[in-house]
């Protein structure tokens, strides 16, 4: 720990001398010869970054025994880290369902977040700019989300009940425009999630780096130090808030609170044309 609190100024100053302010970015060289996109290739690499963590915390867990792995490390350790950060989503699932579904849909929270923050904070990096100030990189991340949760969606209820929950509560014969309606209002709405997402991404980080590259090209020494901060609760924040806007629509995708109440209405009143026939016989 006392390392770390040593180490810290000459990070902060390495930072603080970033090469972007001199246009220089790294991937911008592989661009050139290789004629793929930096937003790519920035998006890949953060990709191969996540599959590295995942296969380190297992090789760092697997070495340990099952009645070690209840303690945490002492001090900060990448396994410590991970498991906050998963502890961190998991919590977060069970605020917004049910045990079960937070069980199952924690992972994808997990990965939605380290993924986003990631991609979000190599934008603070010298060399380097972040692929979320791209819009092609933020509508791709809410393309999946929005496929993510109606796949899950039509798994849980089948595709009948689910897109029959488009069309509002069941109403009389007469009123069927106003299902339909409905079902068109719905439909936008659903629609619409993904570019929601994608706009909110891409204009928050586009905004935070433009004032962070403002402060390096007028003092690039030790004057943007607290702009980096706010730069990485940045990135955070709207991690976190892509991360929870996904889980939402999963947990308003899979819900069958309101299929199971409709089916118990549906049988209640069954039982009670049965109990109204048995009356009628007697």
């Amino acid at each position: 720990m006392n390392k770390l609190i040593k180490l810290t100024p000459s990070v902060l100053f390495f930072f603080s001398v970033n090469t972007y302010a001199a246009g220089f970015l790294w991937l911008k060289k592989i661009e050139s010869m290789f004629h793929v996109k930096e937003h790519m290739l920035q998006f890949g690499l953060v990709g191969i970054i996540v599959i590295l963590i995942g296969l380190l915390y297992r090789v760092l867990t697997s070495k340990k025994e099952e009645k070690d792995l209840v303690l945490p490390d002492n001090g900060i350790s990448i396994r410590n880290i991970i498991e906050e950060i998963g502890q961190g989503m998991y919590n977060l699932c069970q605020e917004v369902m049910d045990e079960k579904r937070a069980q199952q849909f924690f992972p994808y929270a997990c990965f939605l977040f380290v993924f986003i923050f990631l991609t979000n904070a190599f934008g603070l990096i010298p060399g380097f700019s972040s692929a979320t100030t791209n819009f092609n990189t933020t509508f791709a991340l809410g393309i999946f989300s929005f496929l993510y949760y109606n796949f899950k969606g039509i798994k849980a209820q089948g595709i009948k009940h689910y897109l029959g929950h488009f069309f509002g509560p069941k109403l009389p014969i007469l009123l069927v425009p106003i299902s339909l309606l409905i079902f068109c209002i719905e439909i936008i709405s659903n629609t619409i999630r993904p570019l929601s997402l994608a706009l909110r991404l891409k204009g928050n980080i586009t905004g935070d780096h433009k004032v962070l590259e403002a402060f390096y090209d007028l003092i690039p020494q030790v004057v943007p130090i607290p702009f980096i901060f706010l730069g990485i609760f940045v990135c955070f924040m709207q991690a976190f808030v892509f991360t929870i806007l996904s889980v939402v629509y999963v947990q308003m995708a899979t819900d069958l609170h309101g299929h199971d109440e409709e089916h118990g209405h549906d049988e209640e009143h069954e039982h009670g044309h049965e109990h109204d026939h048995g009356h009628a016989h007697a």
